[in-house]
């Protein structure tokens, strides 16, 4: 992912206001980030937890998508599988990530969700390689179709929520 500014990322959102953008708290960690290591931009927002961002490139440049999450956490009896990075090795929380629609359709107070990891490390989790075995002899190609799956997956999840 190519770096991007504040300004482009408030300015991407499809789905909050304006005055919801402006708001919103940047990652702690902005500054640092490794860009190239990034195939989206996701964050919990420090200030409102049950608040998350996704931002997307795309052909027609940058989509933010504004997400909620459940009240109470992640209470689980059971491991979930997150629907974007399916990392079955992953420790990490999952939760239900609500957005709103975009246009109309979301002023309406229609909604879509899918399962993501609590604290949006989708992407590190499909650079893991694997161990080689015989049915993953080379594990670099195994990273290279767990990439393109995560690119896949949330490419459709923003389509969901654009109702394309």
């Amino acid at each position: 992912m190519q770096k991007i500014t504040a300004r482009q990322i408030r300015s991407s959102f499809v789905n909050a206001s304006r005055s919801e953008a402006a708001k919103m708290s940047l990652p702690r960690d902005f500054d640092t980030l490794d860009w190239d290591s990034l195939d989206f931009l996701g964050w919990r927002d420090h200030k409102m937890p049950l608040r998350g961002y996704l931002v997307l490139p795309g052909q027609g440049g940058l989509t933010g998508i504004m997400l909620r999450a459940p009240e109470g956490g992640a209470k689980k009896s059971r491991s979930v599988l997150c629907e974007l990075c399916r990392d079955v090795f992953s420790k990490d929380d999952v939760l239900m990530w609500v957005a709103k629609r975009a246009g109309q359709s979301g002023r309406d107070g229609n909604t879509v969700g899918t399962l993501i990891c609590a604290d949006f490390l989708c992407c590190g989790n499909v650079r893991v390689e694997p161990p080689a075995n015989e049915i993953n002899p080379d594990p670099a190609a195994v990273v290279l179709r767990q990439i393109d799956g995560l690119k896949a997956r949330t490419g459709l999840f923003l389509d969901r929520v654009q109702g394309r």
